[in-house]
């Protein structure tokens, strides 16, 4: 906030008289009324000499740090969108501040409200879990390019059994979120836990009820090991959700709902695993192995993928062949306008992500995720060089 201070001549008659000027004079610039503020300027109410020329002078400070704030705000970077990918983007922000004047401001409200505010031109950039297609890109006049690799995994609160203990399939994953399984102590887990004293309790199932790509690589993959999942429930930000599973906003509720209902089971972004000491579970994957989250098997994964031998990036990446994979892999993408409204601001984003690729790859496993591998990264720059400004000129980053 800018503060000016005036000091009128002395007298109750020029003091009301300068506050009505001044309290019309704010108004008008809190509404952008320009016919107004040029009233208030050119047509100062009627005193003395000395008196309008305070008011004028009163006015231009106004419109001087009124503009200059408006300035300062418009100068910092915006986004939204994955909470998977904040961790990095705050990681590579707080470093990239150090060295240069732009503040980064990003906001994890889920990969469905990012891509929205990016087709709507709210943000700078926004974030997702999940590739746009072709065609949503073309339509809305939009490119992507991945940032990092994470993955999803099942979390659970089992009292008695510790983490990465039990070990399940996406066969049984979704049954339990279909309720068709509704015991821990069903037959089928306990058929692949011999040895594990499973509680004969019912499984509490909690869920995402917004908008996620956490969501949407989660029942991709759900949907790849069952059949009656994909025809009932298919993949998407959104699920119509069985009534028996309790639904929480986003995965720091999901989180904290975990935390406090015993013999309950859910699945979030890896980040959170690490950030709140969360139990997880093995699964099984493509080749048959029961397998832990993490870098390693996320990196494994990406290996068996097209992101590796093409760069391929609009590749899903769960269920993955390999001995090491985790089965529920995942990219994460950042998505901004083809055409550039503002192009300095434009230009900021691509010259941030530059840095972070160039610059911010050792932070990258830092936050327990997996960087791109170079073929994926020359993929992203070449996506990068297609914004353009409104007259068609391609960007140039070192101009800002």
């Amino acid at each position: 906030m800018i503060m000016v201070s005036l000091s009128p001549p002395n007298g109750s008659e020029a003091t009301g008289t300068l506050r009505c000027a001044i309290h019309h004079a704010v108004i008008s610039l809190r509404n952008n009324n320009d016919a107004e503020i040029q009233s208030c300027f050119f047509n100062p109410p009627a005193t003395n000499y000395n008196m309008q020329r305070i008011i004028q002078l009163f006015i231009i400070s106004c419109l001087f740090a009124f503009f200059s704030s408006a300035a300062a705000i418009a100068a910092d970077v915006t986004g939204a969108g994955s909470s998977a990918a904040a961790p990095l983007y705050k990681k590579w922000a707080e470093h990239y501040e150090t060295k240069n004047s732009v503040s980064i401001d990003y906001q994890p409200l889920g990969s469905s409200t990012g891509i929205k505010q990016i087709k709507a031109k709210t943000v700078d950039f926004g974030a997702s879990d999940v590739a746009l297609s072709a065609e949503d890109l073309k339509s809305h006049q939009l490119i992507e390019f991945p940032s990092a690799i994470s993955g999803v995994v099942p979390i659970v609160n089992v009292p008695g059994i510790k983490s990465g203990e039990i070990k399940l399939t996406g066969e049984i994953l979704a049954a339990i979120f279909s309720r068709r399984i509704q015991q821990w102590n069903d037959a089928e887990i306990a058929a692949i836990n011999p040895g594990l004293r499973l509680p004969e309790k019912a499984i509490e199932v909690l869920v995402r009820s917004d908008g996620s790509g956490t969501t949407y690589n989660f029942t991709d993959y759900l949907g790849k090991l069952s059949a009656d999942w994909k025809s009932a429930y298919g993949k998407n930000f959104t699920i119509a959700w069985h009534k028996d599973l309790t639904q929480v906003k986003g995965s720091s509720s999901v989180v904290a709902s975990l935390k406090k209902t015993p013999y309950s089971i859910s699945y979030v972004d890896y980040n959170y695993v690490i950030q709140d000491k969360l139990d997880v579970v093995q699964l099984k994957n493509r080749s048959g192995k029961f397998v832990l989250p993490g870098a390693s098997s996320f990196l494994a994964a990406l290996d068996a993928s097209a992101w590796k031998s093409s760069g391929n990036f609009e590749e899903m990446l769960t269920d993955k062949s390999g001995s090491h994979t985790w089965p529920i892999t995942m990219g994460t993408f950042v998505v901004m306008q083809k055409i550039a409204v503002d192009p300095k601001k434009a230009s900021m984003v691509l010259k941030f992500f530059t840095w972070a690729f160039m610059s911010g790859d050792h932070l990258v496993h830092s936050v327990d995720l997996v960087r791109l591998p170079d073929q994926v990264q020359a993929r992203a720059f070449r996506e990068m060089t297609t914004i353009s400004d409104t007259k068609g000129n391609p960007l140039k980053w070192d101009k800002w």
